[in-house]
């Protein structure tokens, strides 16, 4: 469990499989998820179990609650985990709607970089944010995140084309 002053990180239990359905297959979200079908339970509980053995399937999911009342508000994922260059992928989703704009993302994503660097000895994380995600673009640049690139009309999304935005964080290390 990874400790703040808002919230916690934890792993993810079977008992959290109901609640990460819903947000899955909230079809507001799916925009910034790059979802385009629901998931059913039983997908959502075979991904629970994946993401659980990050060094062999490359990804690890954790849920994000808030530390006064233990309610799971949203999710932060490592994914595409390379370990021999030292590399992986963040995405993160406030699933609570009212939970969004308190803080708790921004503290979620300071506990999971200092996790990657000290824990897992990871050498850089990355983003890929949709250009209109304005939310995440401040989420990530506050972070300490630099913009590395931009891959041109990547989305399409109601019939428009759109930007991907890609972020990117050398941890730092101590020596």
């Amino acid at each position: 469990m990874l400790r703040g002053d808002k919230i916690i990180l934890r792993a993810v239990e079977p008992s959290d499989a109901t609640m990460l359905m819903l947000w899955e297959n909230d079809t507001e979200n799916w925009k910034v998820t790059d979802t385009e079908v629901p998931f059913s339970l039983q997908g959502i509980m075979q991904l629970i179990d994946q993401q659980q053995h990050i060094r062999s399937t490359g990804q690890l999911r954790f849920m994000i609650c808030e530390l006064n009342s233990g309610n799971s508000i949203g999710a932060i994922d490592l994914y595409d985990a390379d370990f021999r260059h030292g590399n992986a992928s963040i995405g993160i989703l406030i699933g609570e709607k009212s939970a969004r704009n308190k803080g708790y993302a921004s503290q979620a994503l300071q506990l999971l970089t200092e996790y990657a660097m000290k824990i897992l000895d990871l050498y850089t994380v990355q983003c890929s944010i949709q250009a209109s995600n304005v939310e995440s673009i401040q989420l990530f640049e506050k972070a300490g995140f630099t913009k590395v690139g931009v891959r041109k009309d990547w989305f399409r999304l109601n019939g428009k084309r759109e930007d991907e935005i890609i972020y990117q964080l050398c941890l730092k290390r101590e020596f």
